[in-house]
């Protein structure tokens, strides 16, 4: 039977979310509880990676287990044996083709920037503290060039090794709230890092530095754009599939 997992956890303890061999990470956490839970040995297939310290209040993930525990109270049972920083918030049955990864149509991700000038001790960890006002208009009219079928090339790190640089954002917006600001980006794929350049990008753009985004998305020089801003501030907030998932 395929299960989808609808997750929630808070990456500062973690090396991320696939195994590694050098730290613990959400996706074993997850195929430890089902073991404990059901005495299944699986892979967890998650919707897309996420990097050490970086959370996520919409993780989606697939996962084939035979248990005869209902699909609805399969959440429980996991939560159970899971570290208290990680959650499944919905569990049920779907398709069997039905994949996590390659089905995935669009994500939504937040950044989170802490712009007051002492840093509140129950954002630590959640938010990127910068300790200074911002330019909320400038960042906002440097948005918009973001949006819209482009080559991203100078928005990723090394070592990605997607097929293609080219990618759709279909919006970028700039909020403030109390002194938190949140960089909220959905698209239909990102690179390595890329959500986190664009973050450091228009922090720095905050701030007051000008950048020529029409010639950084032409040129595509990595060197060119803004510091790649600290894994803490960003979560994966939602992630769509173009249709409701049909419960089975």
């Amino acid at each position: 039977m395929n299960f989808l997992l609808k997750i929630q956890y808070i990456g500062t303890a973690y090396c991320g979310w696939q195994k590694q061999d050098n730290g613990s990470s959400i996706q074993e956490e997850i195929e430890k509880a089902i073991f404990s839970a059901t005495n299944c040995k699986v892979q967890v297939i998650g919707s897309g990676r996420t990097d050490s310290g970086v959370h996520a209040l919409g993780q989606v993930a697939n996962v084939h287990i035979d248990t005869k525990i209902p699909a609805q109270r399969l959440k429980y049972a996991l939560n159970y044996y899971l570290p208290w920083d990680i959650r499944i918030t919905e569990s049920f049955l779907v398709d069997e083709d039905f994949h996590a990864q390659y089905h995935a149509k669009k994500k939504t991700y937040c950044y989170r920037v802490n712009t007051c000038d002492v840093e509140n001790p129950f954002e630590k960890n959640k938010a990127y503290f910068v300790g200074r006002k911002l330019d909320l208009e400038k960042m906002r009219q440097v948005a918009v060039f973001f949006v819209g079928e482009h080559d991203f090339a100078a928005f990723r790190s090394e070592g990605s090794s997607a097929k293609t640089t080219v990618r759709t954002i279909y919006s970028l917006n700039v909020e403030e709230n109390a002194g938190i600001v949140e960089i909220r980006i959905s698209g239909n794929g990102f690179l390595y890092n890329m959500v986190r350049i664009i973050a450091g990008t228009l922090v720095e753009i905050g701030k007051g530095k000008n950048y020529d985004m029409e010639l950084l998305l032409r040129e595509g020089k990595r060197e060119d754009t803004g510091h790649t801003a600290p894994a803490c501030g960003l979560f994966l907030e939602k992630v769509e599939y173009g249709i409701d998932i049909e419960m089975v």
